[in-house]
């Protein structure tokens, strides 16, 4: 079970691993024809090399083949939802980082500058709105636009090491084959990327608005003090359960760790926001 992209049979394997769902039962021929659809109309590989990789795919228990039916096993379901994060960035663990630690800066600052201020409901309300939706469309605009451009870099340059070791094959017609299979390849995945950038901005901005103004409807609806105690625990169990846990189990860092980062980050941003807010 290799990341490794050395020949053709290679390419093959990731095209069928980012084809096949959990559900999806194909015939072999379905899966000779979407391999055909990323040749972009060029009779660039032969049914023959779809055979061989999902026979050497069957051996090692990534798929399984009954009467012709493929169907992928746990271990390739695993492998290929690998493949999809490291190609089409599916794992949204920054947008979300980031739409829960914006939002609830965003929502704490408006809070407690609204409670030491003394602001009216209809101010505060406005102050919320304004905030909130600045910074929501502020995360959306920055992963569609920023990190469509960060995924386009690290396609071209994972698609560069790859052309490297597929440049080795000493057969040339297989090694043409592979090279213009891969070109195909990473021309879809450039479109899905466009796709994913827009799920990715979509996730980032909402988050960041609802990780905000549910604790500040909180504090603007029930009387005080009431009103602040449940909007700043909201706050704390999004930071404490929600963030923090996502992040420690999708960075594998401990819970502690990741914890006192979090808290420290969010303070600073806090007290920053609040002194420069009263200048």
């Amino acid at each position: 079970m290799s990341f490794e992209i050395q020949e053709l049979r290679d390419i093959i394997r990731v095209i069928v691993l980012l084809s096949l769902s959990k559900e999806s039962l194909v015939e072999k021929i379905q899966l000779k024809h979407q391999v055909d659809k990323y040749c972009a109309g060029y009779a660039c590989v032969e049914m023959r090399d779809v055979e061989e990789t999902l026979k050497e795919m069957s051996a090692e228990g990534l798929l399984t083949d009954e009467d012709g039916k493929i169907k992928l096993a746990d271990r390739g379901l695993t492998l290929g939802v690998e493949w999809q994060n490291l190609l089409l960035k599916k794992e949204p663990i920054l947008e979300i980082v980031a739409g829960l630690t914006d939002g609830s800066i965003t929502g704490l600052v408006v809070i407690l500058s609204a409670f030491l201020a003394g602001l009216s409901i209809g101010a505060a309300t406005f102050a919320a709105i304004l905030s909130l939706t600045a910074v929501a469309i502020t995360n959306f605009s920055s992963f569609l636009l920023g990190g469509k451009t960060e995924d386009i870099a690290d396609l071209i340059t994972l698609k560069t090491l790859m052309d490297y070791s597929l440049s080795d094959i000493p057969d040339k017609s297989e090694r043409d084959k592979s090279l213009r299979l891969l070109k195909q390849l990473f021309i879809l995945l450039h479109k899905r990327i466009g796709r994913s950038n827009l799920y990715a901005a979509l996730i980032s901005g909402t988050t960041t608005f609802l990780a905000g103004i549910i604790p500040i409807v909180a504090y603007l609806m029930l009387p005080k003090p009431l009103g602040i105690i449940l909007s700043l625990g909201i706050v704390s169990l999004t930071v404490g359960v929600f963030l923090v846990r996502y992040r420690s189990k999708r960075t594998n860092v401990h819970w502690g760790i990741t914890l006192a980062e979090t808290v420290v980050i969010i303070s600073i941003g806090v007290i920053a926001s609040l002194i420069l807010g009263h200048l």
